[in-house]
């Protein structure tokens, strides 16, 4: 079977089906959610009971792995491939962490407006969450265009925002929820990226608008009236109409494309069991060249 997909928002993302995930992707296939990635932004695939070596297998399939913040954190981990990111609130025991941990710190502040790994150089491409267990409520995900946020910037802002770049540095969430306790070591492990605030997107050529809650500076700006400006442009950004919000079903599999988007983790109950594994690639040449 071929590629088919069915609109889910107004402005982006689609349901995609007619590709079973837990198989070796042809060559076709990888060219085919390549072009709907570049268009839609966001592909939800419902129904695919992936174990974690295939869900390694697939996103292989679009660049090499990036690990994230854990070559910073460097913490017992439960899911034995580091390339794994183990989005829960399930300690490495195996038990639901207590609501203080470090593992829920790490919960609420994937509940921020976000794109992954924006704070590194090269920063995330892909990334790819699977649905293993969730709670009785709560716990969606909320996607936003960046594309459509630059498009619908009045003509005034979007003059203003050409030359500008913003500092993005990987502490900044954790900083803002009181979590300060980091080594200059750990600091610099992950040096701080820079990025255009009005970038492009390499895959389809558009516009976007490179925001989020990672970027904590624009560059030459002073520093209140650098976040003010930035928290107006992170609004517009993620006005209602502007939202895609996946509700989980297990078994589903999301792929959003970070360099187009934002999303966010919203509320649930922490003393609740929720189980999601994240993969994610690198925007590198050699991703670029499988999305060709």
């Amino acid at each position: 079977m071929t590629l088919q997909l069915k609109s889910l928002h107004p402005v982006f993302g689609a349901e995609a089906s007619g590709i079973d995930l837990t198989r070796p992707l042809a060559p076709a296939d990888v060219r085919a959610i390549n072009k709907a990635m570049n268009e839609h932004a966001v592909l939800v695939f419902r129904g695919q009971p992936l174990t974690a070596q295939q869900q390694i297998d697939f996103a292989q399939s679009f660049g090499p792995l990036d690990i994230g913040l854990k070559r910073v954190f460097k913490r017992p981990e439960r899911l034995a491939d580091e390339r794994l990111i183990d989005i829960s609130n399930v300690d490495a025991q195996g038990n639901v962490a207590k609501r203080d941990s470090p593992k829920n710190l790490s919960n609420f502040a994937n509940q921020l407006w976000h794109s992954d790994s924006s704070f590194m150089n090269p920063r995330a491409a892909y990334s790819m969450l699977h649905c293993v267990i969730k709670p009785s409520w709560g716990g969606n995900t909320e996607f936003a265009d960046l594309r459509h946020a630059y498009d619908t910037l009045d003509a005034r802002t979007k003059a203003e925002i050409q030359d500008l770049k913003a500092e993005h540095f990987a502490l900044h969430t954790r900083i803002l929820l009181g979590d300060d306790a980091y080594t200059d070591e750990q600091k610099k492990e992950i040096p701080p990226a820079v990025w255009p605030l009005a970038d492009t997107h390499p895959g389809s050529g558009r516009k976007v608008l490179f925001v989020g809650v990672h970027a904590r500076q624009i560059l030459g700006w002073p520093t209140a009236e650098s976040r003010m400006y930035l928290q107006d442009l992170l609004e517009h950004a993620t006005r209602r109409e502007n939202v895609y919000v996946h509700e989980w079903q297990v078994g589903d599999l999301v792929i959003w494309d970070n360099r187009s988007t934002l999303h966010r983790g919203r509320r649930y109950d922490v003393a609740e069991r929720r189980e999601l594994r994240r993969t994610t690639i690198n925007d590198t040449p050699e991703a670029m060249l499988l999305a060709a």
